[in-house]
């Protein structure tokens, strides 16, 4: 407990710098490293449950989709969508050529087409909610400026998946009986899940009052209550991916919380579901 807390104090100042006050391209760079290294622990997961990724390929797709969002978030054309599709396209031939034994091909395309998308699609979301001009539109207030809209709308998700985390862990530690998902995750409970939810609202309601006044109060409300649920369906999926793959922890780079992956599993759900539904507020508009 006490080595979890100590570790999560000394992440959070620099990650609320990156998150607010740094350049495009140091942002990029940190998204971009968190990527490799998710990728990492995902592929070696993916061993570990005896597939055979193509991890060299999967590295540089996920890169490239980190800064394709960087170039995209100036209004740019749609160059993540071309790459996908060209890397889809990569892959299958790939494979071909890498898999001696053709009952590991379907094994290698799969596993490495979905942790392109499922971390570094996903991850590469922070990319646009801090910088497109999106993010500064859609909430805000009717006749209210906001230049710090990608800011604020980025701390938001950011600080709904720590409160999510950490009332779900307390309240769950503490009360909690009634056992959510005991086949995928064990320790987790619906008191604690309750708690998660509740305590995000509680957090974005306080954000939203002292620091982001000119946000339309009731849309982030129904965004913070979103981004908690998907963010506690994050941490299942990749609680079940493990399980799948008989690990305990994604890896150990995080003395208390186990790998990188464990850490941000919420948040590769929550990033691309924010996003996903301002494009759809917008469209709606």
């Amino acid at each position: 407990m006490k080595l979890r807390f100590f570790t999560a104090l000394l992440l959070i100042p620099p990650v609320i710098y990156l998150i607010g006050w740094s350049p495009k391209w140091l942002l990029l760079a940190a998204v971009i490293a968190v990527v490799e290294l998710c990728l990492y622990e995902f592929f070696q997961l993916c061993r570990h449950a005896e597939f055979k990724p193509l991890s060299t390929l999967g590295y540089l797709a996920g890169a490239g989709i980190c800064a394709a969002q960087a170039v995209e978030a100036g209004g740019s054309t749609s160059y993540s969508f071309l790459l996908l599709i060209a890397l889809v396209l990569i892959t299958l031939t790939a494979g071909l050529v890498t898999s001696r034994d053709l009952k590991t091909y379907l094994g290698a395309v799969a596993t490495t087409l979905f942790g392109v998308m499922y971390i570094g699609l996903a991850l590469s979301c922070v990319i646009p909610l801090r910088f497109s001009p999106l993010s500064q539109g859609v909430l805000r207030v009717p006749g209210a400026a906001d230049p710090a809209g990608g800011r604020s709308l980025l701390l938001l998700l950011f600080l709904v998946i720590w409160a999510d985390d950490t009332f779900a862990y307390l309240i769950g530690r503490t009360i909690g009986r009634k056992r959510l998902s005991p086949s995928i995750s064990p320790k987790k409970t619906w008191e604690g899940a309750v708690a998660g939810l509740g305590g995000s609202l509680l957090v974005a309601w306080g954000f939203t009052s002292l620091f982001w006044q000119t946000a339309s109060w009731k849309k982030v409300m129904l965004l913070a209550g979103i981004i908690a649920l998907f963010g506690q369906i994050g941490d299942l999926a990749e609680s079940a991916i493990k399980r799948g793959a008989s690990v305990k922890d994604s890896g150990s780079v995080l003395p208390g919380h186990g790998g990188l992956l464990d850490r941000v599993d919420s948040l590769l759900f929550g990033a691309p579901v924010l996003w996903l539904s301002l494009a759809i507020w917008d469209l709606w508009r």
